[in-house]
């Protein structure tokens, strides 16, 4: 078994907070990122597969195809975007680093599936003190 991994980027808005809460509530609760104006982060985004080395290429998988799905299906809808009003695939969800990276793994995991390579992880860093990583 051998992981081979990609690192992207991307710079997106976000707010956290809940319409159910109060001002108050949400500023106790969810702090400097339920501000009213939206806030956002660089985020770096690490996706890593797993499987076996194809014997006739000597590749787990085409770094330029990886490269590929991950940019026409992430990225693009991710990078100068507000994650809580533009990303379809975060529509109705928390956009917390967390749900963030769960969604993310959601959309690429069929993708990697179709190259006979298996999703491992997807790891996203908010800050550069901050990340999350979800293995599915």
């Amino acid at each position: 078994m051998i992981y081979i991994t990609r690192r992207e980027r991307f710079s997106a808005a976000h707010k956290l907070y809940r319409e159910d809460w109060s001002q108050e509530q949400n500023e106790a609760v969810f702090g400097n990122c339920s501000n009213p104006n939206w806030h956002g982060h660089n985020y770096e985004l690490f996706v890593t597969v797993k499987g076996e080395i194809n014997p006739e290429t000597g590749f787990l998988i085409d770094l330029k195809k990886m490269k590929s799905i991950i940019l026409e299906h992430v990225i693009s809808k991710l990078d100068h975007k507000n994650v809580n009003l533009d990303v379809d695939f975060m529509s109705g969800k928390k956009a917390s680093t967390e749900v963030i990276a769960v969604e993310i793994f959601r959309v690429l995991k069929p993708y990697f599936d179709q190259e006979n390579v298996q999703l491992h992880a997807v790891k996203l860093y908010e800050t550069e003190n901050n990340f999350v990583e979800y293995f599915g």
